[in-house]
């Protein structure tokens, strides 16, 4: 079945968009009933006005019917393409190279989907003849018809990129394009008392296990599905993540807390080789994670537009909160640049119980209009503000 779709709005966004499978035709009707409603038929999407009742309203209506995105990628609109033999040789060329070169399975994924999309666009030339301004235009395509997101945009330019260079192995000229400007927008996370509430939501000891390690150790819900048993070094205190983004291997914190409950699972759970094996075996599925966040978020109803990895900013920030060096926490999320790092800095909450203005400092001002014989001033109420 398929679920309806709650995008997370810009920053200073005056709506936020939400997508609804045509078979739900009850789920559609209250939408419409809404006050703010307005459809997008180009996009095929709902909206409502961006504020916070909205949001909690239709978390609510929808409660276990949907997901959160944190984009508008409009793939729903782009129609299943058939390959004809050109493509399918072009796509496992591709395939061969990237897997050579180590690239993430997420990653050959993502880019022979973009891939795909580009060969079938540009079926009736020659692959290896397409010109900067061609590819451009490809972008502008999917940057004006389907209104993809920036992430998708760097997505499709990056896997172009790649073919020309590393499948082809031609100039970079081939694949120099506009990118998008980057956006500055702020990671969401949870408060202490929501990290909490969800946590306590979840009554499955597995389930609550898995969170607990993601959030804990800062962890990305890739490197939560790759831990193996042998990477909890409950001795010295700490997780060891192989293969992280940048196929780079790090350390990370080990709570004692969390420790306990890991032991507790593994008493009832008995994994052989992975940390958190599905039920059949086998990894634990992303999918499967992201599902456990979405019913604790539910049932405990804090923040809905939060996904697993709010979890790994919820880390950073808090550690920030309790005066945790910028440079130890750069190491345990395994950010190459302390740039990337920094940007959690500007999450921190700021107000006059934690920092002071420098009007406060300030001695023997007059602040208020001062009294003059004159003129009677009628005293003010006690508490006028």
């Amino acid at each position: 079945m398929q679920q309806i779709i709650i995008y997370t709005p810009m920053p200073r966004s005056q709506r936020f968009k939400i997508y609804i499978p045509y078979n739900l035709k009850d789920e559609r009707t209250w939408l419409k009933s809404q006050n703010t409603a307005f459809y997008h038929p180009q996009q095929r999407l709902w909206s409502l006005v961006n504020t916070p009742e909205n949001k909690k309203l239709v978390a609510g209506q929808f409660k276990g019917k949907y997901t959160v995105q944190t984009n508008e990628s409009q793939t729903l609109n782009q129609k299943p393409i058939a390959l004809n033999e050109k493509i399918c040789e072009a796509l496992a060329q591709c395939e061969q190279k990237f897997i050579l070169k180590s690239f993430s399975q997420s990653t050959i994924k993502n880019y022979l989907g973009a891939l795909t999309y580009f060969f079938s666009f540009y079926k009736d030339k020659v692959f290896e003849e397409i010109k900067k301004p061609e590819i451009e235009a490809y972008v502008y395509h999917l940057k004006t018809k389907y209104k993809i997101s920036d992430t998708k945009q760097n997505t499709v330019i990056n896997a172009i990129k790649s073919y020309y260079e590393h499948v082809l192995g031609m100039e970079r000229t081939y694949y120099d394009i506009q990118r998008p400007k980057k956006s500055k927008n702020l990671p969401n996370i949870f408060s202490k008392e929501e990290i909490s509430k969800v946590i306590s939501a979840t009554t499955n000891l597995k389930h609550k296990a898995i969170l607990l390690t993601i959030y804990s150790a800062g962890l990305r819900v890739s490197e939560a599905v790759n831990l193996r048993i042998n990477d909890i070094h409950s001795d010295e205190g700490y997780l060891f993540i192989k293969d992280s983004k940048g196929k780079r291997d790090r350390k990370t914190i080990l709570s004692p807390i969390l420790l306990s409950v890991l032991r507790q699972y593994y008493k009832k759970y008995k994994p052989g080789y992975w940390l958190f094996e599905g039920q059949e075996g086998g990894k634990y599925s992303t999918k499967s994670i992201q599902q456990i966040l979405r019913k604790a978020i539910d049932i405990s109803g804090v923040n809905p537009w939060g996904t697993v990895h709010t979890l790994r900013h919820s880390f950073a920030t808090h550690l920030l909160q309790e005066g945790v060096n910028l440079r130890i926490i750069q190491t345990m999320l395994g950010h190459s640049s302390s740039k990337t790092t920094e940007i959690y800095t500007h999450v921190l909450s700021i107000n006059n119980k934690i920092v002071k203005s420098p009007l406060d400092f300030l001695e023997k001002i007059d602040i208020f209009e001062q009294k003059t014989d004159s003129i009677q001033q009628k005293p003010s109420p006690t508490n006028a503000i």
